[in-house]
């Protein structure tokens, strides 16, 4: 494979997520691939599911809460903790969710915390409000870019935002770049609103 940068300079790309979306965690793994071979400049926010549907009534609010804990966990880490302890916290959470399938939140979180260095008291924070303000003000920094019919992710690629792309399984090697360098070219037409075609498979996990 060629290892080639794409530019001399670091190009900015915002990426928001919710933990709990296994299409989210596929489209940071090719991030992360993409990262290992360009010149990124990546920051993680925090969007959330429950937010999105905080007024679909197909929701109950058992999954409300289920939602919520996962972001409101990094939410607070990052305003405690600072920016760089999302994107560790959210491969520790991912990791646990997708692929290793574990089906119970407080293991979960238990896990994700000792391997981010976190006391496991932080755990509070999953069923706390005390940051939900900050949690609502990055869901609606990463929303409002791209609109309220679509979901997570979104990415942004210095600055022109989009939902997706939705892939499985996460691309490697020449092809995650030749998807990459594709995004960035839509990205650079700001005419450029939407490519779409329906799902033929489910979330597929290394």
């Amino acid at each position: 494979m060629t290892d080639t940068v794409a530019s001399e300079t670091s190009t900015a790309v915002d990426f928001w997520f919710d933990p709990s979306c296994p299409w989210a965690w596929m489209t940071s793994r090719w991030m992360d691939e993409v990262a290992s071979h360009r010149d990124l400049d990546v920051t993680f926010h925090v969007m959330s599911l429950a937010l999105l549907n905080e007024h679909n009534d197909g929701f109950s609010e058992e999954a409300f809460t289920k939602l919520r804990r996962y972001t409101r966990l990094v939410t607070a880490a990052g305003e405690l903790h600072g920016q760089q302890i999302v994107k560790p916290l959210y491969d520790a959470l991912g990791t646990r969710i997708h692929v290793q399938a574990e089906g119970d939140q407080d293991a979960v979180i238990t896990g994700a915390l000792a391997e981010v260095g976190l006391p496991d008291d932080f755990r509070s924070y999953a069923d706390s409000d005390e940051y939900d303000a900050q949690m609502r003000a990055s869901h609606d920094d990463g929303i409002g870019r791209v609109g309220q019919d679509v979901g997570t992710p979104v990415i942004a690629v210095n600055g022109t935002a989009f939902f997706g792309p939705v892939i499985s399984p996460a691309p490697k090697g020449e092809m995650a770049l030749t998807l990459w360098d594709g995004v960035v070219a839509a990205a650079s037409y700001d005419g450029f609103f939407e490519l779409k075609r329906s799902r033929t498979r489910g979330p597929q996990f290394d």
